[in-house]
């Protein structure tokens, strides 16, 4: 395993295991999966609904707590200094954990300064060993940077070989912010995995291209959080630590840039009027159950 060191000197695993879709039916079985082959780091979300999954799969794995790095992140509906408090401390309950080693504000919208102020408090009530934010874009990463007690230590980010994030890259550098990927294999869009240069490279290393891929993330210092529901796959992404992609063919893969998402844009007012639109359907169903149980 390689590691990365965060910027209080907590030392993170440069890949883990992300559980972003992964059914709460499948996640238990999935995450005591990922623990065998050998990974130690595992990333969900509140938004994700498997954290309970995920602290199952932890305590029946028979690992010390000390061996395993967790990460959730903070859904936009807890933002607030009050509301971010009492969901962090809930996710804790659900992985049945006394602290979490890194807890990230999910998305850049509604008032994640109170909930930034929360989590600088968990933190310096030991019950986070690190905090961060997920994709925040440079100008907004720059902000929290500079007028936050605590910088974020992470900032997670779509990031593959078809969006590199070179220039977010360069600013998370600026100000001591490890860069995390996720969807590190772009989900295959735009024919990722059948990519003839990212073939032909790893014809060379006797290599897959997504084991190409976690490679060059790696290489770039960047943590990656591939997921997979099959073991075997699992194993794959695993077995990228016994070789070296040459300087040629970091630059080579570094060509493949379009500079722009595979998914969607944060700074599209319509996305953001989407992330509303599912905040508020949400707190409607919640409203809706809580009619229903009077």
């Amino acid at each position: 395993m390689e590691y990365t060191i965060l910027a209080n000197g907590v030392k993170m695993p440069q890949l883990g295991y992300g559980v972003y879709q992964v059914t709460k039916d499948e996640c238990e079985r999935c995450v005591a999966d990922a623990l065998s082959v050998g990974y130690r780091h595992i990333d969900t979300a509140q938004s994700y609904f498997n954290e309970e999954e995920v602290g199952n799969a932890i305590q029946k794995s028979g690992i010390s707590r000390e061996e395993i790095f967790i990460t959730t992140k903070v859904w936009i509906e807890h933002y607030g200094y009050e509301a971010c408090k009492k969901s962090v401390l809930e996710s804790m309950r659900k992985l049945q954990m006394d602290y979490i080693d890194l807890v990230l504000l999910h998305q850049p919208f509604s008032d994640y300064y109170g909930a930034w102020r929360a989590l600088e408090e968990l933190y310096a009530e030991g019950k986070l060993r690190a905090i961060g934010v997920s994709n925040f874009y440079p100008d907004r990463l720059v902000d929290i940077c500079s007028f936050s007690r605590i910088r974020p230590m992470v900032n997670q980010v779509e990031t593959h070989p078809h969006n590199q994030q070179k220039i977010a890259h360069e600013w998370m550098n600026k100000y001591g912010v490890v860069h995390e990927a996720w969807a590190p294999f772009g989900e295959g869009r735009g024919g990722l995995f059948t990519d003839q240069t990212l073939e032909k490279i790893g014809e060379k290393y006797g290599k897959t291209v997504a084991q190409v891929i976690l490679r060059w993330h790696l290489q770039r210092g960047i943590v990656v959080i591939p997921k997979s529901t099959h073991i075997e796959r699992m194993k794959e992404n695993f077995d990228v630590f016994d070789f070296l992609l040459s300087d040629e063919d970091m630059n080579t893969i570094a060509l493949l840039d379009k500079e722009k998402s595979s998914f969607f844009s944060h700074t599209d007012p319509a996305m953001v009027e989407w992330f509303v639109k599912t905040v508020e359907e949400r707190k409607n169903a919640r409203s809706d159950t809580a009619k229903q149980n009077w």
